[in-house]
């Protein structure tokens, strides 16, 4: 199909094809609301594990400090992860009175380690209660990660906490801002593909290069009326 051909259908049928869109953008601004605003919270901690008894000299000692410190964050990292941190810190804080699900602490946790930094970030939709979570992560972290590190035979690992945390405000992503109108451009796509159809399945002949493409001879042309 030539693209003036297809010009000529859509123009014809412009109105089968943006009714789609006009509904799709009215349910759109009828149901909007803004996007809620998220909190979030990071903290970062080093490890300096102390080094062992086996070591022959400094060197010696410094190297298997730093690896055993490394091979410690990657354990607290998988260990943060999990859902058996999340319940322990669910449990500490309902000994404050505070009641967070531990899905709830789970869904908004996150870590990454790099070297012998841990770095756990937690977001949620109240800034007190990311606050009052975070708290808990920090106390359980340093507090009860022997439970995660049998390797220390029942020690607390060593991890020294870089910053204080601080609650941000997160903006809403680009997906909230771009979804109605992708929605629209989808509907206007449908629009045109419903438009097209009205046409294939019309058996109205408008002009003689119908005639032509079908292979009939135009024995004459009547002329619209002028009004």
């Amino acid at each position: 199909m030539e693209l003036r051909q297809l010009w000529t259908i859509l123009r014809r049928r412009w109105l089968i094809a943006i009714i789609p869109a006009i509904l799709v953008l009215a349910a759109g601004v009828a149901t909007w609301r803004p996007a809620p605003t998220a909190y979030n919270a990071g903290v970062r901690f080093i490890v300096g594990q102390l080094p062992g008894a086996a070591a022959a000299d400094a060197d010696e000692q410094r190297y298997y400090n730093w690896l055993t410190s490394e091979y410690i964050v990657n354990g607290l990292t998988d260990w943060v992860r999990g859902g058996k941190f999340a319940e322990a810190v669910s449990a500490r804080l309902a000994a404050q009175g505070v009641d967070v699900p531990p899905g709830a602490i789970q869904g908004g946790l996150a870590a990454d380690n790099a070297r012998s930094m841990l770095t756990i970030s937690l977001s949620g939709g109240d800034p007190d209660t990311v606050m009052q979570m975070m708290n808990g992560v920090i106390a359980v972290v340093t507090e009860e990660n022997a439970t995660a590190l049998p390797q220390l035979g029942g020690e607390n690992a060593v991890l020294t906490q870089l910053d204080n945390p601080v609650v941000n405000a997160i903006s809403p992503g680009i997906r909230s801002q771009l979804d109605l109108p992708l929605r629209v451009a989808l509907a206007l796509a449908a629009g045109v593909g419903l438009a097209l159809l009205a046409h294939y399945v019309d058996p109205t002949v408008r002009d003689r290069d119908e005639l032509a493409r079908a292979g009939l001879p135009v024995i004459a042309v009547i002329p619209k009326e002028k009004k």
